[in-house]
């Protein structure tokens, strides 16, 4: 039987029934498909959502999705932002309609989902030395000549077991070298000299193409933007040695990859200083907050609050839950705890409290902390609060927010649900 192709994929996402897998939706739609409920453009408010329930902004999507469009271009990047963030085939999509080069990915898993939907283009931002991952990478390799995959190495030790694993295969695996971004921080090569080990390593074994270099600056100890920048012209500084030592003979462009999302404009500023090298340099940009922003932790950290002149991200989330218990002046409690609020970096921030249609500002309401099924909210002499309320909040991390939700509303600032995003933890 032939392999379904990505679109059929996509369009089969449409073709799921709605059941008990998926939180917050109507419980009279049951049954139908989610384009079956897509179509009936229900409101988020008044058709029959249940708390708690965490909805996308449609507006806010396509606007941050376009900003980081342009913002690319202008400066000349290409862009593979982390997929790991949403792990939602039809944003990777979205993402791809709006230029990105293709998706960058963490683990096999992801890739697995990404090439199910399609994806021709991912950047593996990891070391892999799962031998049954590292065939079937090999396989799709060989299945599809328009797939191209690009992974880290980041030790000799890796080297030598991707070679073992892939001994056979029909095409060499592209990996760039990882610099790592200073002492005690996460993976990759600690010194230039150790790099020139891994490189020459990976150009002993047949199994394995050296296309470029890559690191993280979200990494760098005491990260400002002097140590960012430094670490950032290491990182460019290393893939202009590399080429005048010939270490990328035979490639058609030098892959020089970094960008999370809180310094992606000093990897914009150093990746505008690459010298001409003997051929073209892709300089991929891997940012994945922004598809949705948030509310806390990169709205604190966003380059564009450094760079305002570019624009802005707009965080998209939502989350909304009912209160549920009024026990006092000063506290109440709402419907939606840990199981379905990110609150690894921060606690949700209350937003907005809605009453019989109105909406106003959730002055003098503060979460306090999170119970596994329940926030608990310190309430001033300010706070009109009410059992039954809804209460919307605004969350921080992105990557911790999806992850909770199987099947998110993408609502219009109206409330009107037009469309439902899938993921795959």
């Amino acid at each position: 039987m032939p392999r379904e192709t990505g679109t059929e994929a996509l369009a089969r996402l449409a073709e799921e029934r709605v059941d008990h897998r998926f939180k917050g939706l109507p419980p009279d739609a049951e049954g139908l498909t989610v384009a079956e409920l897509a179509a009936q453009r229900r409101n988020l408010f008044t058709g029959g959502f249940s708390t708690p329930v965490l909805a996308l902004s449609a507006e806010r999507l396509e606007h941050n999705l376009a900003l980081m469009e342009t913002y690319a271009e202008r400066h000349g990047l290409a862009f593979a932002p982390h997929g790991k963030t949403s792990m939602a085939p039809r944003l990777f999509q979205r993402q791809i309609e709006h230029g990105a080069w293709g998706i960058t990915l963490a683990v096999p898993h992801q890739v697995w989902v990404a090439r199910a939907f399609g994806v021709e283009r991912i950047f593996l931002a990891n070391e892999l030395v799962d031998p049954a991952a590292l065939r079937r990478v090999a396989a799709e390799l060989a299945a599809d000549p328009a797939f191209r995959l690009v992974c880290y190495v980041d030790s000799v030790r890796g080297v030598e077991l991707m070679d073992a694993a892939l001994r056979g295969a029909a095409h060499p695996v592209d990996v760039v070298v990882e610099l790592a971004a200073g002492e005690g921080a996460r993976t990759g090569v600690r010194t230039e000299a150790e790099c020139a080990a891994v490189a020459d390593a990976v150009a002993a074994v047949p199994t394995l193409r050296l296309v470029g270099v890559a690191g993280y600056e979200g990494e760098v100890p005491q990260a400002d933007t002097g140590r960012v920048t430094a670490y950032l012209r290491r990182l460019t500084a290393l893939a202009a040695d590399f080429d005048k030592s010939g270490r990328f003979a035979g490639v058609d462009e030098i892959v020089v990859s970094a960008g999370g999302s809180a310094w992606f404009d000093a990897v914009a500023d150093v990746f505008a200083e690459i010298p001409e090298l003997s051929v073209p340099v892709l300089k991929l940009l891997r940012s994945g907050a922004y598809v949705s922003h948030d509310d806390g932790h990169y709205r604190r950290l966003t380059p564009f609050a450094r760079v305002p002149q570019e624009g802005a991200l707009e965080p998209a989330f939502r989350l909304w839950a009912q209160v549920v218990s009024r026990p006092s002046p000063e506290q109440a409690f709402v419907n939606a705890g840990k199981r379905d609020a990110a609150h690894d970096l921060d606690l949700p921030e209350a937003q907005v409290v809605r009453r019989d249609g109105t909406e106003r500002p959730a002055d003098g309401v503060t979460v306090t902390g999170l119970s596994d099924q329940h926030a608990w909210l310190r309430t001033t002499g300010d706070a009109d609060l009410e059992v039954g309320d809804w209460v919307g909040f605004g969350l921080s991390h992105p990557c911790t927010s999806f992850d909770k939700w199987q099947l998110i509303p993408l609502a219009e600032a109206d409330g009107t649900v037009v469309d439902y995003i899938r993921t795959f933890f």
